[in-house]
């Protein structure tokens, strides 16, 4: 409730100075749940003035809640969990990617007319080249007065992969200044990472997802059955984002990835095929994933800290990655790769831990090095945008301690840099292909 406010002086003459009571006093503003503009965010704020009457401080904090939910056939009419968020509120506001538009379209389609919803449906090409400004400035139009016209309080649906989960969940940052949205990842990377993220973004000049703000899905739905469809190139790419959360925190989800890792690529998690083990063991993997990843990311959502292991693997490849036009997956195998030997030369991580480490990756094709990595002056570059990223108080670059375990490097000098290189290329030459992948490159700059 909104406490009364202090006397600022009479309505004419001089203004009167605070007493020493009103400028000790911390007027609390609890805003009454009637006034809420939305059903997903809550807040609350103080504020302070001086003793002098000349200037005063105020701090608010705003509350979310984002539920991540592990789904079987979102698109099923006996699946009431789309069907119960948008009946009441009389049409759904969708944004698709092309491709899942020919692939699931018809059964999208299908599912409200069903639950006789009225839906309002944008088709965006979600490729790596569309990650732009241009394509949020489109979607922004689809959603404000020259399109749907969405309500603040009305949640988008975005269905698509980690492209458009960047530019959709954008968008709706923009729109209102925070609409809500929810996120149905048709790729193992929307699904597990860049889906439930806060982090939405679109690509800056050579420097990966730099311009962008903080805005998560307020529900998150999994469907792995989505993953059917993929190219195999594609699941694979998503399961370093999997691997990371294994190495930098989850110990189990590591010896899961380590034993059943190369099954679930060529299943495409269970999807291919009629095995109930192995769906329930690709459920189990998910689902750690997620959770590991979201107590890190979902708990810290605006970046205020920098103890953050999901980084791992994205320190240098933000930089490279774009130079080489390697897909994301493959950059961050890379870049986890690297870091396991930078670890290991820094005392933080055995020979047999970090083999072990290169090893869940090259079991599955994922590259685990690059010359790129020898452009030290690129490299270096990378680490000087990273630190202005991360607030300059230093690099803080996750490095495995062990499986299931992290720490942060606050500096890497290039001395140790360049030493480090060397040693991850001379280990590398000998694994098979010298630690290139399979289909590391995008042909296409399409979708991740």
């Amino acid at each position: 409730m909104v406490q009364s406010k202090p006397n600022l002086g009479a309505q004419t003459g001089a203004p009167q100075a605070f007493s020493a009571a009103e400028a000790q006093q911390v007027i609390q503003f609890n805003h009454l749940s009637k006034y809420r503009t939305s059903e997903w965010y809550t807040g609350h704020g103080e504020i302070q003035a001086s003793n002098d009457s000349r200037s005063f401080e105020v701090s608010a904090s705003y509350t979310l809640k984002a539920e991540v939910r592990l789904i079987n056939g979102v698109f099923d009419p006996n699946n009431t969990t789309l069907a119960e968020v948008y009946s009441r509120r009389g049409r759904c506001v969708a944004i698709v990617d092309q491709t899942v538009e020919q692939l699931y379209g018809k059964e999208l389609r299908g599912y409200f007319e069903h639950h006789e919803i009225p839906l309002q449906l944008e088709v965006c090409r979600a490729w790596e080249s569309d990650k732009t400004p241009e394509t949020v400035h489109n979607l922004l139009r689809f959603l404000g007065k020259d399109g749907c016209d969405v309500s603040r309080n009305e949640p988008v649906l975005v269905i698509g992969g980690g492209v458009l989960s960047d530019v959709a969940g954008l968008a709706c940052s923009l729109q209102h200044r925070r609409t809500p949205y929810i996120m149905i990842g048709t790729t193992v990377v929307a699904a597990i990472d860049a889906g439930p993220s806060p982090r939405t973004c679109t690509n800056g000049s050579q420097f990966k997802n730099s311009i962008g703000a903080y805005h998560p899905p307020v529900l998150t739905l999994v469907d792995r059955n989505f993953f059917r469809t993929l190219e195999t190139g594609h699941v694979r790419n998503g399961m370093a984002e999997i691997i990371k959360m294994a190495v930098t925190d989850d110990p189990i989800l590591f010896e899961l990835m380590e034993k059943h890792g190369a099954r679930l690529l060529e299943t495409h998690f269970a999807t291919l095929g009629e095995d109930a083990e192995l769906a329930e063991i690709a459920d189990e993997v998910i689902y750690r994933a997620l959770f590991s990843y979201m107590k890190h990311e979902g708990t810290n959502m605006f970046e205020t800290y920098q103890d953050r292991p999901h980084a791992y693997g994205h320190t240098w490849s933000p930089r490279f990655e774009p130079a080489v036009k390697l897909m994301h997956g493959h950059a961050v195998g890379i870049g986890m790769a690297f870091g396991a030997t930078l670890a290991l030369e820094m005392g933080w991580l055995t020979t047999a831990e970090r083999d072990r480490i290169v090893g869940i990756c090259t079991a599955i094709g994922l590259s685990v090095d690059h010359p790129i990595l020898k452009n030290i002056d690129l490299m270096l570059e990378g680490q000087k945008n990273m630190r202005r990223k991360r607030g300059k108080g230093g690099l803080w670059a996750p490095l495995p301690t062990g499986i299931g375990s992290c720490d942060y490097a606050q500096e890497v000098s290039s001395g140790l840099l360049e030493s480090a290189v060397d040693a991850h290329h001379q280990f590398c030459i000998t694994l098979p292909n010298a630690g290139q992948g399979t289909d590391m490159y995008l042909s296409d700059l399409g979708l991740e």
